[in-house]
């Protein structure tokens, strides 16, 4: 049986990551598609984006290819920030 997680979701969660691991990767993802979607609805290549970003092509690459496990937090606010993608932390106790 296949499980279905639901958009609104922790995927990361789902797959049995800790809860305070989970909630990071849920950021980073979250990031990281943004800024693929900045790539795409500014019609950018992977070169023209990597200029932008000053990061090189390889590094775009990964970015849109999603491969996460390259990417820190810290990385990916100051990609979002270069762009000029604004962001707020909000922080809530659990339950």
């Amino acid at each position: 049986m296949t499980d279905i997680v639901k958009a609104e979701e922790n995927l990361f969660l789902a797959l049995g990551f800790p809860a305070h691991e989970a909630e990071i990767l849920q950021l980073r993802a979250e990031l990281m598609g943004q800024l693929r979607l900045w790539i795409q609805d500014n019609g950018l290549t992977e070169a023209e984006a990597a200029k932008r970003l000053g990061v090189t092509k390889a590094r775009v690459s990964d970015l849109v290819r999603g491969k996460w496990k390259k990417f820190s937090l810290d990385v990916l606010l100051t990609l979002a920030a270069k762009v000029g993608m604004h962001f707020r932390l909000e922080l809530s106790r659990a339950a």
